[in-house]
């Protein structure tokens, strides 16, 4: 055989080859989906956090004009920035753990979703707002005068991001068994396998033709010509040279 017909010839069972199972990609997919879910999600609770939620003036006593103050959302609630950063660490739990563990993981970070929205909840209602300005006072005798502004974008931005972990952890609780993890490539199937070698020869004609020998033959049968030394033709078994035979003696 030339090298032009090698690079010419195909491989056998290609032509027949039905094409990929798009239902076999869904797993990575949803997994891709949920880890891109967690880190938005924690993006946007971590920039929350150090984001202004409310402005209000603290006044003294005394002729003393009012001072503004600005309250962020690490000063109302510090589980923003926590969830935030478990939400990331949660992206290498998923992939790293298998089966009934990352069902855990997932439900671990939908409970940190909601977490998140109740603590954002119990953050911007007046009470808190009001306290949070007190709190920003240096000295003991300044408080709030009047109830303070809330600004939406720093919530609304804290609502979406603990929305998306929550979304994503229940994806996980749901469908995370059949992701793809660390180690799956490696994993070598447990059942048991028909003999795929053959001779030596065998293996090297599988190659040449682009066929993996290690892989089982359909139909679960030998790859064709490797049934274990069984000679062609009558399908017996050659018979070795005795000592005394005339094949023997020649050879000798």
């Amino acid at each position: 055989m030339t090298p032009a017909d090698r690079g010419t010839r195909t491989p056998e069972g290609a032509a027949g080859a039905a094409p990929a199972d798009p239902s076999a990609r869904r797993p990575g997919r949803e997994f891709a989906v949920a880890a891109a879910g967690l880190a938005a999600g924690a993006g946007l609770l971590l920039a929350s956090a150090g984001r202004v939620w409310a402005t209000g003036d603290l006044a003294a006593a005394g002729p003393v004009a009012p001072a503004p103050v600005e309250v962020t959302g690490g000063d109302l609630t510090g589980a923003l920035a926590g969830i935030g950063w478990a939400a990331l660490a949660g992206i290498a739990g998923l992939y790293a753990a298998r089966g009934w563990a990352r069902r855990l993981v997932g439900a671990l970070l939908a409970a940190g979703g909601a977490y998140a929205l109740s603590a954002v909840a119990g953050a911007v209602g007046p009470g808190a707002l009001t306290d949070a300005v007190d709190g920003a006072a240096s000295a003991g005798t300044a408080r709030a005068a009047g109830a303070p502004d809330l600004l939406a974008a720093g919530p609304a931005m804290a609502v979406a991001g603990a929305a998306l972990i929550l979304l994503a952890g229940v994806l996980a609780l749901v469908r995370s068994p059949a992701w793809p993890g660390m180690g799956n490539r490696y994993d070598r199937d447990a059942a048991p396998r028909a003999n795929p070698t053959g001779t030596p020869a065998d293996l090297w004609k599988s190659l040449d033709a682009g066929d993996d020998p290690t892989l089982d033959a359909p139909g679960g049968q030998a790859p064709a010509g490797s049934a274990g030394g069984v000679a062609d033709g009558d399908g017996t078994p050659p018979v070795p040279p005795t000592e005394g035979s005339d094949e023997s003696k020649e050879k000798r």
